[in-house]
């Protein structure tokens, strides 16, 4: 099916050439520290950056390719958010610490979603990602991207042929500034697709909530009886650490409501704790599992009874009751005794002692894509159902999904969504639509889809994608991955070595060596990014 044509950009305001001025002296900065080669391209791309800020059409991903990441990141902050441990920041690390500084906080604050308290972290690592430098320039703006037959001749041999992708096997590359297909291999087929589901989920909850919606846990008071009730906001990453490195604390919200019972004089309280703004059966399908907690309105830390904060681990069986019992812990230690709690349901008599809300929805997109959470997926694709009128079950969850992304004139043709995370096998998207996806993120006139973007792993460096790409790519693919047993997925975009910025999807289904299957995926992106047109 074909990829909706994207629309131009409109024209850059002040406030992005403000930005653009402001990341200047970083650059020069960067420019003494790593020596000749960047200062070459610094001098080739600085033209770029002041027609940045006359009308044109642009796609900022390609032009901060084109141009040098680290001279376009004053565009990126205005277009959109940034994961704290992503590319951009990797740059300014290096180019500190080639000054004897140590890194450098990306601005975001300290915590789960900047730089944490301490000493600066050092950044080793950031030599590959600043691979992405090496692109030349291109005057006169943003190319045209590689011919059909190009690619073709490019990919047929490494996808078609390669041994380790199975029997079905799908593929889709896309131009991200025109939205027009380049490459198709079985686009249109739904397959298994894996984690790459999140992309999927991440557009809908950003159509359906908009980036700076926060998911917020409370308290309440029932005046009639007495009864203090915990409710679950659906934020699975509400934390009962100390350090809440930003996120929403469990800690902070007991002290506040401790405070508030204070006022009114009460220190003993019947406490319970509501879960019913989900619905349906907390179980996913694939049963207890280390990868995902129980899917319930209220848990502190995605239920993991370890010091993680992603990957597997092993989960608490009742995630929902082991928060109120920590809950109850906190009243005690300001001052208020709680009973054993149990669950309830606030009524809407009750008047609310104190909130607290997670970090922006955009954030959580980020966090969701580059670490892989399912919590968050699941999370997130109950949110959208909420947000449309669909119930918060599982099947509701799908079918929100399902049609925000209907809504938005995206393929959805033969996809099937039976959850956010992409863990049940019975899920079913093409590589048309998830390219669609990819590109309806890129469109301009959609700057609350940018998170679904900057949250991609970026290779060789972040997230799920940091263990790969040591031989070719890294910084230059950024994607999300997908495995199954049986199912290896990649989709994402990347940047030739001309500047072109391309989305691509490929999926293989009924794979026997997933390592063999993972690196033809790999293989195959590397290519792309290699080639030049």
């Amino acid at each position: 099916m074909t990829v909706p044509e994207l629309r131009p950009w409109r024209t850059a305001r002040p406030h992005v050439a403000r930005a653009a001025d402001a990341v200047r002296p970083r650059l020069a900065r960067f420019v003494r520290a790593t020596g000749p080669r960047v200062a070459r391209l610094a001098r080739a791309t600085a033209p770029r950056l002041a027609r940045i800020t006359r009308p044109k059409t642009w796609q900022y991903t390609a032009g901060a390719a084109t141009a040098g990441l680290a001279l376009a990141a004053g565009v990126v902050t205005v277009a959109g958010p940034w994961d704290s441990t992503g590319q951009r920041t990797a740059e300014r690390d290096r180019a500190v610490a080639l000054e004897h500084t140590g890194g450098a906080d990306h601005g975001r604050g300290s915590g789960a979603f900047g730089t944490s308290s301490g000493s600066p972290r050092p950044a080793p690592s950031a030599g590959a990602v600043l691979a992405g430098l090496g692109g030349t320039s291109t005057p006169g703006g943003v190319k045209a991207a590689p011919g059909d037959q190009d690619l073709a001749d490019l990919l047929d041999p490494l996808l078609k042929d390669a041994p380790g992708l199975g029997e079905r096997r799908a593929a889709a590359v896309v131009d991200l500034t025109t939205g027009k297909r380049l490459y198709g291999l079985g686009s249109d087929a739904p397959l298994t697709p894996a984690s790459t589901t999140k992309i999927a989920t991440a557009v809908a909850a950003l159509t359906a909530l908009g980036p700076d919606h926060r998911l917020t846990t409370r308290t309440a008071l029932e005046a009639d009886t007495g009864e203090v009730v915990l409710v679950g906001g659906g934020d699975p990453t509400l934390t009962a650490r100390e350090d809440a490195r930003g996120l929403a604390s469990l800690r902070t919200l007991a002290e506040k409501t401790a405070a508030a019972l204070k006022k009114r004089g009460v220190r003993e309280v019947t406490l319970s704790y509501d879960t019913t703004l989900y619905a349906g059966t907390e179980m996913h399908p694939i049963g207890v599992n280390e990868n995902l907690a129980r899917v319930t309105a209220l848990m502190t830390d995605e239920g993991r009874t370890d010091d993680s904060t992603s990957g597997p681990a092993p989960r608490v069986p009742d995630p929902a009751a082991d928060a109120a019992r920590t809950f109850a812990g906190l009243l005690k230690q300001h001052g208020v005794t709680a009973s054993t709690p149990g669950p309830s349901k606030a009524t809407g008599r009750a008047d609310t002692l104190a909130t607290v809300s997670s970090p922006p929805l955009s954030a959580l997109v980020e966090r969701m894509l580059t670490n892989s959470d399912n919590d968050l997926a699941e999370a997130l694709a109950r949110h959208t159902a909420v947000a449309t009128g669909k119930r918060a079950d599982f099947d509701g969850a799908g079918a929100a999904v399902t049609a925000r992304l209907k809504q938005l004139g995206l393929p959805v043709g033969g996809a099937r969504f039976h959850d956010g995370s992409g863990l049940d096998r019975t899920d079913l998207i093409s590589a048309d639509l998830l390219t669609a996806l990819l590109a309806e993120a890129a469109d301009p006139a959609r700057p609350q889809l940018r998170p679904v973007l900057t949250g991609l792993p970026v290779a060789h460096f972040t997230g799920t994608l940091s263990g790969r790409y040591t031989d070719g790519a890294a910084g230059l693919v950024r994607a999300k991955t997908g495995t199954l047993t049986g199912v290896n997925t990649l989709a994402g975009t990347l940047t030739t070595p001309d500047g072109r910025l391309l989305g691509f999807a490929f999926l293989a289904n009924d794979t026997t060596d997933a390592r063999a299957a993972q690196s033809a995926l790999d293989h195959a992106a590397t290519a792309l990014a290699s080639e030049p047109s």
